[in-house]
């Protein structure tokens, strides 16, 4: 039979590639629960391809035509943040792909995680708002998670077969964004326009400005100290242009271990619904004579401030994390709206960590309203 799949966030980038790959193995994955924040019409197009049991907006406005267009079919419609965390908890599927973006992956992973379903994560924010609550109540759960951000899957799939006490260092590969190669003093002026415009991957524009900020490389080292429970000091960033190096491995003996491929999404996809199994790929593969050279060089802080803030939310612990995750959210659409400059995002994000109280062992709870105080403060902010 067929793994039945929860995919939230299907009208995104990650959502519509994993619905590409249920296509292309339709006698191994079936779509069962299908959910989209705000893009209503392509939602109700890929539930008329696909027939899942269930179709949630998040946006309730929408919800009327949504359930206009579905209900003759028999597909039952929800709407609501909290249908798509209650969804999780239905026995009618096994595999919930959480590909949201931001703070929304919280919750429906943590009532995933108490129901016991195997996550594909693609959504880092989860485990940056939350990872040591998370990370304990999967000590808790039979769940188990799967990354599908290319970077945490190169470093899953070397570390397949390996000792975990043999790792000495984990290296995350970035692009650099569209400025890596920009004066400081031209980078305070870009337009979001500019800051869209990513070398490498094609991806939604929340996580483009955050490669652009390098905060989402930030972001995938606090991801990564919780998927793979090592000591921050052990995990670092290194500029890879070409993005075809996606992630290493450093061990003690001294041996690197690499996951190369193209720059596309729908490998570490294929792999986590797999179960880490390596399904047959139709799409051209790496050939490493199209590529000549392969660079490494050091990110600079000084330009990329945020890539910072990976040790401080770190050696802090707590809500800090959290609190620079909402103000970033709070920060970049306001970037894109035009409102304020592309320097003011980092600032907005240390006034934040400034303003919002410090909770050193926060409960869920804690996080809820650090997120929702965060939000707050900082839509005061820039008015």
């Amino acid at each position: 039979m067929p793994k039945n799949i929860a995919i939230l966030g299907s009208t995104g980038s990650i959502g519509t590639q994993t619905l590409d790959v249920v296509s292309q193995f339709p006698e191994r994955f079936n779509a069962r629960i299908l959910a989209a924040g705000n893009n209503v019409d392509l939602l109700i197009s890929q539930a008329q391809k696909h027939l899942p049991a269930l179709a949630i907006i998040a946006n309730k406005d929408k919800y009327e035509r949504l359930h206009e267009a579905l209900a003759p079919l028999g597909i039952e419609t929800a709407a609501g943040e909290e249908a798509i965390a209650a969804a999780m908890e239905r026995d009618d599927f096994d595999t919930v792909v959480t590909a949201t973006v931001g703070y929304s992956g919280l919750l429906p992973t943590i009532h995933a995680i108490r129901a016991g379903k195997e996550i594909a994560l693609a959504n880092k924010e989860t485990l940056v708002v939350a990872g040591e609550l998370v990370s304990k109540l999967l000590a808790n759960s039979k769940s188990t998670v799967i990354p599908v951000d290319s970077e945490h899957s190169a470093i899953y799939q070397c570390l397949v077969g390996e000792d975990n006490r043999t790792v000495n260092k984990l290296i995350i590969t970035a692009s650099g964004g569209p400025f890596r190669t920009w004066k400081r003093e031209d980078i305070e002026k870009v337009s979001a326009e500019q800051a869209l415009r990513h070398p490498r991957w094609n991806m939604g524009a929340k996580i483009t400005i955050d490669s652009a900020t390098m905060l989402n490389k930030a972001f995938e080292i606090i991801e990564a100290r919780w998927l793979f429970d090592i000591a921050p000091d052990r995990i670092e960033a290194v500029v890879h242009p070409q993005s075809i190096v996606h992630s290493m491995v450093e061990f003690i003996d001294g041996a690197v271990k690499a996951q190369l491929g193209i720059p596309d999404m729908h490998l570490p996809i294929r792999y986590a619904l797999g179960d880490a199994s390596r399904l047959v790929s139709a799409e051209r593969p790496l050939s490493l004579t199209d590529y000549s050279t392969l660079t490494f060089e050091k990110p600079d802080p000084e330009k990329f401030p945020c890539l910072t803030l990976a040790n401080r939310a770190l050696s802090e612990g707590g809500n800090t994390a959290c609190v620079i995750n909402a103000a970033n959210e709070v920060a970049v659409n306001a970037f894109l709206k035009g409102k304020i400059s592309f320097p003011a995002i980092f600032d907005t994000i240390t006034e934040a960590l400034v303003n919002i109280p410090f909770v050193s062992s926060p409960t869920l709870d804690d996080y809820v309203a650090s997120h929702h105080a965060t939000i707050a403060w900082a839509k005061d902010k820039i008015g």
